[in-house]
């Protein structure tokens, strides 16, 4: 049976509900942070929002202040959902490195100093960013070039777009899916830690003027509303702290990765476009469909045929040469051949013009000229013999053939010698 890719992903993730939600290797801290959202809601609802659904009886506003509470709750829950359980803009991994990058390498060799091709592999590469050049890197586990802002989560052993950080608290990477969203779930628990901090304060002070008494005796009636004031005021300088951190992250266009990274380096921003364009493109632009279908069914792909190591090229680069080189004399030989077959043409029609009476002769000397070509592979032998150590591709008659073509001319230039008798 097909497996799905969620069943086959090499990243640390797990998947729920067959594959619709991913989650991040550390998801069980997500637990830890459900529960400091719902256990001081709840206490907050039972032992102070319950006592003050009467204090204000006009259109019975006190039950607003319950309803408020759980409806804020639940928003600031799906938040968290839409933050940790979806893909964060996960790149898909190659199951082979980009061949098209692979260049051949001549570099001169230690032995014998000779050139032996060698495979090389840029492990930077740059591309253009609003008219600026961006260096980007090589990722080995992942074996692509990473896009402009793209890091790898160690932790979820996944490269993700517009890399933030990795947040334990939610369990997932913060990337370009759900950075949005991660704003919003912090930004809205701050809002929630107010509200719950002014109410109980509000409580408090119902109570002093309820009984006419201090604040101190107030806090003693009411001591889960401490307990909530303080929870509430330390989660503040937490949530508090880390909503500004990114509103100035989100009005300079940077991420927590490159404020940390590129800080001290004193980098030119490429991808500040402006205050208001930088929120615009956060909050007002349509969050982009996952390259990932963890659903679909795994398609076997064929196996690639192995790439070629130094030595298989280099022993393709000598037969490439050896063959050239066979050509090249191939084509020596039947230059030899034309020269030949040109000289006996012109034996021939010597013979002719001279006549019947020189036939005899004339038959001798076109045996020894046609004997002389029955030689010829062997002088070609020779000459393919002595043309090894010249280069392919610039085909040169030896020395030694164009004094043999001479030699031979001369020959049957006195193969027919004239009669003395007549």
């Amino acid at each position: 049976m097909a497996k799905r890719v969620y069943q086959v992903w090499k990243g640390s993730n797990y998947f729920f509900i067959g594959g619709r939600l991913i989650f991040g290797p550390d998801a069980k801290s997500l637990l830890i942070s459900l529960l400091l959202i719902i256990v001081p809601v709840t206490v907050f609802c039972v032992f102070v929002a319950r006592h003050l659904r009467h204090e204000f009886s006009s259109y019975n506003a006190g039950y607003a202040i319950l309803a408020v509470a759980i409806i804020f709750t639940i928003h600031v829950l799906v938040l968290l959902l839409l933050t940790s359980a979806r893909d964060p803009g996960i790149v898909p991994r190659n199951s082979h490195p980009p061949e098209e990058e692979f260049r051949h390498d001549f570099s001169t060799s230690v032995e014998g100093g000779r050139q032996t091709p060698s495979l090389q592999f840029p492990r930077t590469k740059e591309v253009i960013v609003n008219g600026m050049p961006v260096r980007v890197k090589y990722c080995d586990t992942c074996m692509l070039y990473r896009p402009p802002r793209c890091s790898h989560c160690s932790i979820c052993n996944n490269c993700v777009e517009r890399f933030d950080h990795h947040c334990p608290w939610v369990g997932q990477c913060i990337g370009l899916r759900n950075y949005r969203f991660f704003f919003c779930f912090v930004s809205s628990a701050m809002l929630l830690c107010i509200y719950v901090f002014a109410i109980c304060a509000l409580y408090i002070k119902v109570l002093m003027n309820d009984n006419q008494g201090t604040v101190w005796k107030a806090m003693k009636e009411s001591p889960a509303s401490v307990i909530l004031m303080a929870y509430c005021f330390i989660s503040l300088w937490f949530v508090g702290g880390l909503t500004g951190f990114h509103l100035y992250l989100i009005s300079t266009n940077q991420t927590t990765y490159e404020n940390f990274r590129y800080k001290s380096e004193n980098r030119i921003n490429v991808y500040d476009l402006g205050c208001v364009n930088n929120f615009m493109e956060v909050f007002c632009t349509q969050v982009k469909p996952s390259r990932n279908n963890f659903r679909a069914f795994v398609q076997e792909e064929e196996p690639r045929p192995p790439l070629r190591t130094t030595r298989e090229a280099e022993v393709e680069m000598g037969e490439d040469q050896r063959v050239k080189v066979e050509d090249d004399l191939d084509f020596g030989g039947d230059l030899l051949k034309i020269s030949q077959r040109h000289n006996i043409e012109d034996i021939e029609a010597d013979i002719r013009s001279r006549g019947s009476d020189v036939h005899h002769h004339n038959s001798s000397a076109a045996d020894s000229v046609l004997g002389s070509d029955r030689r010829a592979p062997n002088v070609q032998a020779d000459i393919r013999n002595s043309s090894w150590g010249r280069r392919s591709g610039s085909w040169e008659i030896a020395s030694e053939v164009v004094g043999m073509k001479s030699n031979v001319t001369e020959s049957r230039s006195h193969v027919v010698p004239k009669d003395p008798y007549q």
